[in-house]
């Protein structure tokens, strides 16, 4: 999975990556990796592995792993190419979410870029980018399909679709409102366009230190957000960067006393990566034994053979059954062997749908 994270200059973007990404940076198997200096991986929190770790005597424990991108400072007249406008928005196509950072808190020596605190305006401006963005492509795509409508009943569907988009658009309003196509394959083509504003957006707004034990409940300018984003089905969680920075330079015990003291029960990573997990709706099935326990993150309804996939495309294509026990049942058991012996352990087809928690051994044949 990768999240992109964006924002105007001076909103704390940066200093949340950093932290973010220095969070994640602890464990052996997923170093913090350097793709390009705006990108790190970061492991996702997940005890359950821990717990099986002990369980089975593993030699490794592998976290799922999201990829954040930092995305260039954007500034009004980006889509225009000013600031770093055009590798801010091809940097933006490749991420599966959006996680837009909003200043919500007041500072004077940290001067905002428009001169004033309105998370709103600071909202708008990016989402006016990255509609006349999407605006560019879809004239590009009108014009291509155009030609070929005039002889094809199917161009012909697909261009009167692309006019919708573009009139929703140019309306001020973001592709994921559209409620316009009719049926499945208008579905698909919309998908297709990998427009910017399709994309599922998570807000973090950006919070002074003593706003944070109430989830910035007492904060104006975050009300006004999650009220905003409630009519787009997004999600919003309070964070301070600042804090984050702190927080990524403790180990996990110093961590906990550190969380306690300020009221929280989790830090902003935890926050984000629950939200982003709700948002893309994906859960984790494990793997587990002695060489390693492993979590493997998978979309919600998918399937047996599929999700054998993630492991090994062979593991999908030579599919023939999986064995499968739920975490609870296992630590309640105390032992696989346990598990079995009370027939918790079951035999799975192809049609069975994989939940979150699921310990998965495949059986297949290639």
């Amino acid at each position: 999975m990768k999240l992109g994270i964006v924002g105007l200059p001076n909103v704390g973007k940066s200093t949340l990556f950093n932290s973010l990404t220095k969070a994640g940076a602890e464990s052996a198997n997923y170093p913090f990796c350097t793709i390009d200096p705006n990108v790190g991986i970061v492991t996702v929190p997940d005890e359950r592995l821990n717990v099986l770790g002990e369980m089975y005597q593993t030699k490794k424990i592998i976290p799922a792993a999201i990829e954040f991108v930092d995305i260039a400072g954007l500034v009004k007249g980006a889509s225009k190419g000013e600031g770093l406008g055009n590798q801010f928005l091809a940097n933006i196509r490749e991420v599966d979410a959006i996680v837009h950072v909003v200043r919500c808190f007041e500072d004077s020596n940290i001067v905002h870029v428009d001169g004033n605190i309105d998370p709103l305006r600071d909202i708008e401006t990016i989402n006016f980018e990255l509609i006349f963005s999407d605006l560019e492509i879809l004239e590009r795509r009108i014009a291509k399909t155009v030609k070929v409508s005039r002889n094809d009943k199917s161009a012909a569907k697909e261009l009167e679709l692309l006019q919708k988009i573009k009139a929703h658009l140019e309306d001020g309003r973001l592709a994921k409102t559209f409620s316009g196509a009719e049926d499945d394959e208008e579905k698909e083509w919309l998908e297709s366009y990998n427009l910017l504003t399709y994309k599922p957006v998570i807000y973090a707004a950006n919070v002074a230190e003593e706003e944070l034990a109430d989830d910035g409940a007492g904060n104006e300018g975050v009300c006004r957000v999650r009220e905003y984003a409630a009519k787009e089905e997004s999600e919003v969680f309070a964070v301070c960067a600042q804090i984050e920075q702190e927080i990524a330079e403790l180990d996990d015990d110093e961590k906990k006393m550190f969380l306690e003291e300020l009221g929280l029960s989790e830090s902003g990573l935890e926050k984000l990566i629950k939200a982003s997990y709700r948002l893309l709706g994906l859960i984790s099935y494990l793997t587990a034994g002695e060489p390693e326990v492993r979590a493997w993150t998978i979309t919600k309804g998918t399937k047996a053979p599929q999700a054998a996939g993630k492991i090994h495309t062979d593991f999908e294509r030579g599919f023939i059954r999986a064995e499968v026990v739920s975490y609870e049942h296992l630590t309640g058991c105390g032992s696989h062997a346990a598990a079995k012996e009370k027939g918790l352990v079951r035999l799975e087809g192809k049609d069975y749908v994989v939940q979150d928690g699921d310990i998965m051994l495949f059986r297949f044949n290639v």
